[in-house]
Formats: structure tokens, sequence, C-alpha cells
């Protein structure tokens, strides 16, 4: 979530990953005017991985979207996690991590005002 809203101001190039014991999955998202590159990266083993550059890495998908589409896609991702387990059941499920409001309401201001997007964004508050 904050990595697709950071891409609406100065920052070009963001990262996130996700812990996929043994492995890593690194997402870099570089964005050039109204498009975002996607990429994600493999890394056989997360202990070491955040040490190394991304060519390390096994590209493991690769897609250019406009930032438009992909700031729906991500917020729609998001209603759907809130729709299904609500604020307690994210937190019983993913326990470090309460649901991120404040980022998905950050997302849905950056995107509302920035993109002229025509898809439906009755999106429900969480």
């Amino acid at each position: 979530m904050a990595a697709a809203g950071g891409l609406y101001g100065q920052q070009r190039t963001t990262r996130f990953f996700f812990d996929a014991e043994p492995q890593e999955l690194r997402w870099v998202l570089r964005a050039t005017d109204e498009v975002i590159n996607v990429t994600i990266y493999e890394f056989p083993d997360v202990s070491v991985s955040p040490d190394l550059p991304d060519t390390d890495g096994t590209v493991i998908w690769r897609s250019t979207q406009s930032r438009c589409l992909f700031s729906h896609a991500v917020l729609n991702a998001a209603q759907d996690v809130f729709t299904e387990h609500g604020q307690a059941g994210y937190q019983a499920k993913w326990m470090l991590h309460p649901f991120p409001v404040a980022l998905v309401q950050d997302l849905r201001r950056l995107h509302l005002r920035d993109d002229a997007c025509g898809l439906s964004h009755d999106l429900a508050h969480p």
C-alpha cells in the first residue's frame, strides 16, 4: 500500500518483499510519468537476500501498467481482503500488523485526486 502511494510523489522506485520461507519475493516498482513497471524477483534464501542487488534474483514476473490501473487494482485487492477478514480477522490472521486503514485511505485519496480513472470507486471505507 505504502509502495503504491509513494509513487504519486517524488519517489520513482520502491521495493518491498514477501517472506516465502525460505525464499524472498521482492517486488520492485518503477514509475515513469503515468506508467508503473512492476518486476518480481525470487531469491532462494530470505536470510541473505536483503543484502543482494535486484539483479541477483530471478525475474518471475514483469508487467507495465498505467499508474491508474495499478493503483485501482491495489485498492480492489485491499478491499477484498478487508471484506473477507475485517479489522479483527486481519489482525488475528497476520498477528504482527493491523489492517493498513490509513494507507488504503491515502492511496484512495491520491488515486482519486491524480488519476483520470473511469472505473468504479465505491470501495467501502475500512
